[in-house]
């Protein structure tokens, strides 16, 4: 897969030399819902003996529609693990396009004529709620009269879970709520986050649960206070374990949120490593313990029920 940058203007020669297949979206996360555009997309392209393109941003359209700082934005997928996303479900052509004011100002016709002619597009494809202006006046229904003609438009339905479109904000919603079983339903696959294995209190170790305590990038968004089973990835190697993010409330008030894994049966010195790690099962939410001996109780259980449920997910 190739990625381009795409700082307005278009340039020329970033302009495919045959027609292409070109999915639209932001794309936060690559839900089920973006994975039934980028399916319909690879089927049109096969069809047709095309490339699959995707246009998306650099960053979420609110920091420039909505003033959001952009350092404050928490994101499904960073632009590192939506190209990777983007790669695995076969696309061919990656733009990023740099969401800057200019951009942002265009009104749709010129969007159309500079970015999605620009792309040598043959097909556009995008859900059925996608905007690239104005709601009202720049949607899906009304894109076929820009194109004049020059390609070929694709609505694609919502993808559902119980009656109830399939959507970044949906995943978002069950991420803050703690519900990664539910964010990991509506992705289709396993959310994850990366970080950097850092120096904590080594409290853990003295309660028999040493923990990696991992740094998470700023745009990456933690699931909610809690207990989590987790695996992380080391070297390549996927190791099973509990997570807690939280603010260690038994030790103290007022403390930071952190999180921290115990790994099941791993005792290598992973500091300074960068890891991944795969949010899999919500086991509880954080509870202040009057003493050590508490916790440590509630931590063999915690275990006990990580174990089983690994177990279950690999039958």
């Amino acid at each position: 897969m190739q990625v381009f940058d795409v700082i307005p203007p278009l340039a020329p020669t970033l302009r495919p030399a045959a027609p292409i297949v070109l999915a639209l979206g932001f794309f936060d996360g690559v839900h089920r819902g973006h994975q039934e555009v980028l399916r319909r997309a690879r089927a049109e392209a096969d069809a047709r003996g095309a490339q699959l393109g995707v246009m998306t941003f650099d960053v979420h359209p609110a920091v420039i529609y909505q003033h959001v700082p952009a350092d404050s934005v928490k994101y499904l997928s960073t632009r590192a693990r939506k190209t990777e996303l983007m790669a695995q479900f076969g696309v061919d052509l990656l733009y990023f396009v740099h969401f800057t004011p200019r951009f942002a100002a265009l009104d749709p016709q010129t969007f159309v004529d500079e970015y999605l002619v620009g792309l040598n597009a043959a097909v556009v494809v995008a859900g059925f709620d996608y905007t690239y202006g104005k709601q009202a006046v720049a949607n899906m229904a009304t894109l076929p009269t820009y194109a004049r003609g020059r390609f070929d438009c694709i609505t694609v339905p919502a993808a559902l879970r119980d009656g109830s479109k399939i959507s970044s904000t949906h995943v978002r919603s069950a991420l803050d709520a703690g519900d990664v079983d539910l964010a990991n339903q509506l992705l289709g696959y396993a959310y994850e986050t990366t970080g950097t294995v850092v120096h904590g209190e080594a409290r853990g170790r003295t309660l028999g649960y040493p923990t990696a305590n991992i740094e998470t990038p700023n745009a990456e968004r933690l699931p909610a206070i809690g207990i989590y089973t987790v695996a992380l990835q080391v070297d390549g190697r996927w190791v099973p374990g509990m997570a807690s993010v939280g603010r260690n409330v038994t030790f103290g008030a007022g403390r930071p949120v952190t999180l921290e894994i115990n790994l099941f049966d791993f005792h290598q010195d992973i500091y300074g490593r960068s890891v991944r790690v795969r949010w899999l099962h919500y086991l509880r939410g954080e509870v202040r313990f009057t003493g050590a001996a508490g916790l440590v109780a509630q931590l063999a259980q915690d275990e006990a029920q990580s174990r089983a449920y690994l177990k279950e997910l690999t039958r």
